[in-house]
């Protein structure tokens, strides 16, 4: 049985329906992330799982007890917020020990589990330090050190790293990851930073207006999201607006693209003839160069350069295709010395495999 179980819970502020009917369960030892734009309902959620709202409808499941109506300091669960909430009067170690003092521990205890989190941590030579004498990234990790300290068997974090600039987020992000594999506590991510529920999750859930969109490992959302909008929203994609011309009876589908003509696709479930939806590409699937060889199970097109972006370690080149489509490629700037390859106005070539991207539906 999982640890968490969220089943059929509903949440609605007057009109306002914040959580849709949304069912999903977390396993023991997880690092499970709840993804989405502002307003999609993710923070609403997790504020259930902490008890700070009460569901409409639907149980909230942990450890086998429905949780749903239990107060928040009765739940084994514990809220790590983006404002940190330290005790400004109070040194590391004494923020640390908050919470075992409120619950009667022995001061022996206290000290010993306080130095313990001290050193998962990373913070050992900090204990004495008050918040205001810290770094965003260590006051963070005595957030974290405080929601730990008495091993709750759920750690819910709500966007604690949106704050931090972005090489401090990324050094945080591999601490978080350390860090939970040497605890082995449940961990319940909130975020709107797609690059972050990647690079840290286990599984994600796609969110958006209150309900569920895609829960699967991050690797299978990115490379096959079920729909437009979890296409759209996770990293960059190519969206092209497509209709099945046949099924082809080998797991793949003829379609047409429009502005561009027919071609292949894999296929991950059942489509009919006329159905409408869209080809999900990513720009690093796709080849470009002045003159490709055209390989068998690749789409091949001429084109031109409209316009490129400079990104350091990447190059983004967009290029017009057939009647007006724009199709955004990808080039990793791994050659010596200054590395743009094309220009604008430039005549190309670009080419996919076709089972690089995914047909989507709503």
């Amino acid at each position: 049985m999982a640890l968490l179980e969220i089943k059929n819970v509903v949440k609605r502020f007057g009109d306002f329906t914040a959580v849709n009917n949304v069912s999903l369960s977390v396993e023991a030892g997880e690092f499970f992330t709840l993804l989405g734009p502002s307003g999609c309902g993710k923070t609403t959620l997790l504020r259930m799982l902490a008890g700070f709202e009460q569901p409409d409808s639907g149980q909230i499941v942990l450890d086998g007890q429905d949780m749903s109506r239990v107060p928040p300091e009765k739940r084994p669960v514990h809220t790590v917020f983006q404002s940190y909430a330290l005790f400004p009067h109070m040194t590391v170690r004494q923020n640390i020990a908050f919470p075992l003092k409120m619950a009667g521990w022995d001061a022996k205890k206290i000290a010993s589990q306080v130095e313990e989190l001290l050193e998962d941590v990373r913070l050992t030579q900090f204990g004495d330090r008050y918040p205001h004498e810290m770094s965003g990234g260590q006051r963070q990790r005595v957030a974290i050190a405080r929601a730990l300290v008495d091993r709750p068997r759920l750690l819910l974090l709500d966007e604690p790293l949106s704050a931090l600039d972005a090489k401090l987020r990324e050094q945080m992000q591999i601490e978080l990851i350390n860090l939970q594999k040497e605890v082995g506590i449940t961990f319940v991510y909130v975020t709107h930073d797609q690059g972050e529920a990647l690079a840290l999750s286990h599984r994600i859930a796609v969110m958006s207006h209150g309900q569920v969109e895609q829960l699967d490992t991050p690797e299978t959302i990115y490379s096959y999201p079920r729909n437009r909008f979890v296409a759209d929203f996770i990293g960059q994609c190519n969206v092209l607006e497509a209709e099945v011309v046949a099924g082809n009876g080998d797991g793949t589908a003829t379609i047409e693209i429009k502005g561009c003509g027919r071609m292949r696709v894999a296929l991950r479930g059942e489509v009919a003839p006329g159905q409408k939806g869209w080809l999900a590409l990513r720009p690093e699937k796709i080849k470009v160069g002045r003159a490709l060889a055209v390989e068998d199970g690749e789409v091949h097109f001429k084109g031109r350069v409209n316009d490129c972006l400079y990104l350091g370690d990447v190059t983004i080149y967009l290029v017009e295709v057939g009647d007006g489509v724009v199709i955004e490629t990808m080039l990793p700037n791994s050659a010596p010395g200054l590395a743009k390859l094309f220009d604008d106005q430039d005549q190309v070539e670009i080419a996919w495999r076709f089972d690089a991207g995914s047909f989507v539906t709503e």
